[in-house]
């Protein structure tokens, strides 16, 4: 088992370049079923979630290759479209398979997605997506099949402005004829991304990054080059790294407007923060302020930075607050933080947070992907050696993390236990 060993308080300085952005990439990988051409896309970071994906393309019978970071994708041989589920357990991103199944040949069955223990993310908006699109839907036995011929013409009203359900219904309704309007969309960059790749197909949808969103059906979707966004979460993940070593850092391949949210939050501290085009310097030097932070959909704070930016708050001095509204089991890390000598209450979604001048190094777990991110904040800051164990969540989510931080001056390895 592969495990991060830390060393802390070595101050970082250099540059360092974003990778392109996971929760991006898999609903375009997922959108390639659409067509039956070849798709080029390149910036794609190198993780297992990536891998797993292209896991699942290729059981529907895509061709998938990988070149650095370019991937090529065939998807003209697909000839399956049941997803085993073993497989969907593995990853909760393989749920959006079935939108572009749905699309394309009005008929798909998988199991329950799997993924990180953060709390329940229900497909009930998925399947009322579908069935608003005149798909016959079913959910038994642990699966959800859709099948039938779809109509346009509907609109579609989301409870809650999920970004799964969004961007599977995008994919659905790219293929269905006449409008389809989504309302109470999801905003995130990600559906941004997302529709920016289905128009390049040939696709017709416009709205994305508002709560609304128009897509008028086309017949067919065809061969597209297409470059990935970069990772606004691991833009914000090296922010953090760098204010809590009271570093100087460069961060390079940013969209400035993806990660405003954050860079907001972190002025609020007192971050010297200098903009640059598509890169940013953190300049960490304390004392910083302490915050309230109450994670939003976007363009609020987002959740995946929350687990990281509670690290940083850790060594604060006085009393912040950080209130968790998206998932409602998104803070295993605080019990692995107490254990490095992190002061934090919890009372229902909200924790309280008492930072101390020092944390200690401790025998930790990544109980997920951005909590194992913020252990490895809470890493660099804390006196003594960490050990940060399942770090197979960490690489779910970040390229060469270690390597990338190695380069900066973190005393910081990847070992065999």
């Amino acid at each position: 088992m592969e495990r991060l060993v830390i060393k802390g308080l070595s101050p970082l300085k250099g540059s360092v370049r974003i990778s392109g952005s996971k929760n991006a990439t898999l609903p375009i990988m997922a959108a390639t079923l659409l067509c039956s051409d070849e798709v080029i896309l390149s910036g794609v970071p190198d993780l297992e979630d990536i891998k797993v994906m292209s896991q699942v393309l290729r059981l529907l019978g895509a061709k998938v290759k990988k070149e650095k970071d370019v991937l090529i994708i065939d998807s003209s041989s697909v000839n399956a479209i049941e997803l085993p589920d073993a497989m969907t357990r593995k990853m909760r991103a393989s749920n959006l398979v079935m939108g572009p199944l749905l699309g394309r040949f009005h008929h798909a069955k998988i199991s329950y997605p799997g993924g990180c223990a953060i709390g329940s993310r229900p497909m009930n908006l998925h399947l009322k997506g579908f069935l608003d699109l005149g798909f016959g839907v079913e959910a038994k036995y642990g699966f959800m099949e859709g099948k039938g011929k779809p109509r346009g013409g509907k609109e579609i009203l989301l409870d809650t402005p999920s970004v799964g359900a969004t961007e599977n219904i995008m994919m659905a309704a790219a293929l269905v004829s006449g409008e389809t309007v989504i309302r109470n969309a999801a905003r995130e960059p990600e559906i941004v991304d997302l529709q920016n790749f289905l128009n390049e197909m040939g696709a017709r949808i416009r709205g994305a990054g508002l709560d609304t969103i128009y897509i008028k059906g086309v017949r067919k979707l065809g061969k597209a080059e297409y470059k990935i966004i970069p990772d606004r979460i691991e833009a914000g993940t090296f922010m953090a790294a760098a204010a809590i070593s009271d570093s100087d850092v460069f961060i390079e391949n940013i969209v400035l407007e993806y990660v405003r949210p954050v860079i907001s939050k972190f002025r609020e501290m007192g971050v010297n923060i200098i903009e640059n085009g598509s890169s940013l310097r953190i300049i960490g030097k304390r004392p910083y302020k302490p915050v309230d932070v109450k994670t939003m959909p976007h363009p609020g704070f987002p959740t995946d930075m929350q687990a990281q930016m509670m690290a940083l708050l850790t060594t604060v001095a006085g009393t912040s607050i950080v209130v968790e509204t998206i998932f409602e089991n998104r803070f295993m890390h605080v019990q692995e933080l107490r254990r490095m000598g992190a002061e934090i209450a919890l009372e229902g979604r909200a924790a309280i947070i008492k930072g101390k001048e020092k944390l200690e190094g401790a025998i930790v777990d990544a109980t997920d992907l951005r909590a194992g991110a913020a252990l490895i904040i809470a890493g660099l800051f804390a006196e003594g050696t960490t050990q940060i164990n399942n770090i197979y969540h960490i690489e779910r989510g970040y390229e060469n993390i270690h390597l990338k931080l190695q380069s900066l001056g973190a005393d910081i390895k990847r070992v065999l236990s």
